[in-house]
């Protein structure tokens, strides 16, 4: 399982022209999930996700939680993590199949609300537009891979 996790002053994602998630202060996480990742994977990545302290304290260090600021998710699903870029026209061969990734996606998701976090999603397989207003910037790579 892979996640591009940004710092956010606010983010959202929109479908089909109207808003489908939203938050303020947080985390944008860019998920991906390969085709041998498990639910403990998942359980483990939301574990390293809720547990980032790259929030400022009261001496501007980042030294905060998600907790501590009050912060929510907003949890949107890609596939793309997973891209073979050997050659120019990238391959997805690497990612899960949806009917791997969509539970697996969704247990990360509910894993983050039994932590007492607020989550807001994306549509699995939709074109979604996504926007944020990145803070700091500060951007996380996580690999369940690496951890």
């Amino acid at each position: 399982m892979r996640a591009v996790v940004t710092r956010v002053k606010n983010a959202s994602v929109e479908i089909d022209g109207r808003v489908n998630g939203s938050i303020d202060q947080g985390f944008l996480v860019l998920l991906g999930v390969g085709p041998n990742d498990t639910e403990a994977q998942a359980a483990k990545m939301a574990d390293k996700v809720c547990g980032l302290r790259v929030f400022e304290d009261e001496n501007g260090k980042m030294n905060r939680n998600l907790e501590a600021v009050g912060g929510s998710l907003l949890v949107v699903s890609q596939f793309t993590l997973y891209a073979d870029t050997k050659s120019r026209r990238p391959g997805f061969t690497g990612a899960a199949k949806p009917d791997i990734a969509v539970p697996l996606y969704e247990k990360f998701m509910a894993e983050c609300e039994g932590r007492g976090f607020h989550v807001e999603h994306g549509e699995f397989g939709a074109d979604m537009q996504v926007f944020s207003q990145n803070d700091g910037p500060v951007t996380i790579l996580f690999d369940t891979d690496h951890m």
